[in-house]
């Protein structure tokens, strides 16, 4: 049940009948002259203390990646909009780490992390400084969720504005992205690709600011954040250069002014039905398995029951439409051309799968705010009818069985068939697979087992897009499969199943298995099973021992300590936490 409008910290509720409920705890009075001292040298006025909603711009600009090198820019034009609105903006950063850089390395352990560090840092400024509402900017993978569950927390009036995706690479051509890349290191291993073709392929597949042009994390998020009513309608599908996305970040700022005028926080946004609204939208995109976790803890923070058999049971009525990379053909620059996503969600409302009088950020429902959308051009091939959908029920598949007690996710969309079995071949980290999958030691049959991978065993929950781009690169998409407690990026395909929960570090069943063992991954009968009886399985768990963990300080050692389970949406507070502990 959806607790609206409820917040235990009495400093997080606006006072009756006064909007401006924060800044003036900072602001107003003859004592508050030195806190107000400290932003005449930001360009303040006297008269703007007592009269303007104070409202901060949380900005993920950095240059560590393209997907946010110009979010600075974008935050420059929500800062404007707030002015116009006749409130003051205060522009403040947080941080950002690249999967895309980080991936297949020891660093892509502190992406799942950098979720938490935004999430709670946002959360900090905007309590510290008594803003009255947020425009918050993402580009990348974990910054866009972070965002999402600081506005939550937070419950003031507040936007999300997505930085964008990127245009297409171009090789020989061809339209190429990130995932060629990570796909050409496997073609190279297997002889079908020179290092100097591999070489021109990295160097053209990334042209220029915005995130993976694909259906992955960033997109699969953005989409999913505007079907959830935070982002204004048309926003997740503006390009990152475009004069759309610029005019969209302006907007945002005077949404944000008139959110706190109505006086419309995110707990009336953020319902069990919005919740339901998002899911719906990444089945129809065949969208990231990420969303599962990134959803899960959104929902967390904002206090709406919300669990693995929500995307089951929507998954079962919510076929695939979209043909996106990586599975599919086309990108992301693509679809925005023929209209984005505001036609894709009129279509699921016509169709009964979406709930329309869900109120969202522009203070419109779902159903007013894509009233007016023109339907998708006659002869596109990008968004499919419902007739022929590319998958009659959604691709991300949730598993259970005696080797996933408490479920797995599984990203199936019919292209790599229905059902697997083989035999185990076990390897304790990413790395190991890795190279074992480039020198040829994996062949057809095998199931690929990579443990202590999860939010505690690795920490950190590393996607395995390494190991599942070199399986496509070597031509075993359809001959391997690949289970793991830790995740996948959006741009993994094959047949592969993450999130085993519980994870191996945690005393799984997935930390005892062993090489020849067969496993059966059944997408019909939704299960994962270790060919085994109970009293085997039961034997070895009780021989098992935990391994020692290398992190004993610092950050990973922390978050170690601290996160859940990935069918909780490994999230590091609250009361759930307590007790799944317990």
């Amino acid at each position: 049940m959806d607790k609206k409008n409820e917040n235990p910290d009495p400093s997080q509720r606006p006072s009756s009948g006064c909007h401006r409920a924060y800044s003036r705890q900072i602001f107003d009075g003859a004592m508050r002259a030195p806190n107000r001292s400290m932003l005449y040298p930001l360009g303040f006025q006297k008269q703007e203390f007592a009269q303007k909603d104070l409202i901060g711009i949380a900005s993920t600009w950095s240059q560590v990646t393209p997907c946010n090198m110009h979010i600075d820019g974008l935050a420059r034009e929500a800062a404007a909009g707030v002015n116009e609105a006749g409130a003051k903006a205060l522009i403040f950063n947080t941080i950002t780490v690249s999967d895309g850089i980080s991936m297949g390395t020891e660093g892509m352990k502190y992406s799942l992390v950098s979720r938490e560090v935004i999430a709670d840092s946002v959360e900090t400024v905007a309590a510290a400084e008594g803003m009255d509402g947020l425009v918050a900017i993402g580009g990348c993978d974990k910054n866009m969720p972070g965002c999402l569950i600081a506005l939550a927390r937070l419950n003031r009036p507040g936007v999300f504005v997505y930085g964008g995706s990127i245009l297409p690479g171009c090789h020989h051509g061809k339209k190429i992205d990130i995932v060629s890349v990570f796909e050409a290191v496997g073609s190279q291993a297997k002889g079908d690709l020179s290092v100097e073709e591999m070489a021109d392929i990295e160097s053209h597949a990334i042209p220029g600011p915005g995130a993976c042009g694909g259906m992955y994390t960033a997109n699969t998020m953005a989409c999913a954040i505007e079907a959830l009513g935070m982002s204004l309608p048309g926003s997740s599908t503006e390009l990152a250069i475009s004069k759309e996305k610029q005019i969209g970040c302006r907007a945002a700022g005077k949404a944000a002014a008139q959110l706190i005028d109505r006086g419309i926080r995110p707990r009336d946004i953020l319902t069990r039905k919005a919740f339901e609204n998002a899911i719906t939208v990444v089945m129809a995109l065949g969208g990231s398995t990420n969303a599962v976790l990134h959803l899960l803890a959104i929902a967390h923070a904002i206090e709406v029951e919300l669990s693995l058999d929500d995307f089951r049971q929507i998954g079962k009525r919510v076929p695939v439409l979209a043909d996106l990379k990586p599975s599919g053909r086309f990108t992301v620059a693509d679809w925005a051309e023929i209209g984005g996503l505001p036609p894709l969600l009129r279509r699921l409302l016509g169709k009964g799968l979406l709930h329309g009088d869900c109120l969202t950020v522009s203070g419109r429902t779902l159903a007013e705010n894509v009233e007016g959308s023109a339907d998708y051009p006659a002869d596109q091939e990008i968004i499919l009818p419902f007739e022929r959908p590319i998958k009659p029920m959604g691709h991300i598949v949730i598993l259970r069985g005696n080797l996933a007690p408490l479920g797995a996710v599984a990203k199936l969309t019919g292209k790599e068939g229905l059902r697997f079995t083989g035999s185990a071949r076990v390897f304790e980290s990413e790395e190991a697979a890795l190279s074992s999958i480039l020198n040829g030691t994996v062949v057809k049959g095998d199931v690929i087992v990579i443990r202590y991978e999860g939010p505690q065993g690795g920490p950190g929950m590393r996607e395995m897009l390494s190991p599942t781009s070199a399986v496509m690169g070597r031509g075993l998409g359809k001959d391997v499969a690949l289970i793991t407690d830790g995740r996948f990026s959006g741009g993994s395909h094959g047949f592969v199943v993450g999130h085993i929960a519980p994870e191996a570090a945690a005393g799984g069943p997935l930390a005892i298995v062993q090489n020849g063992d067969r496993i059966t991954i059944d997408a019909e009968a939704e299960e994962i099973r270790l060919e085994l009886s109970d009293e085997e399985i039961a034997r070895r768990l009780s021989a098992w021992n935990p391994p020692a963990s290398r992190y004993q300080r610092g950050v990973l050692a922390k978050y170690r300590a601290q996160v859940g389970s990935a069918h909780l949406g490994a999230v590091t507070d609250g009361e759930r936490l307590s007790r799944e502990r317990r």
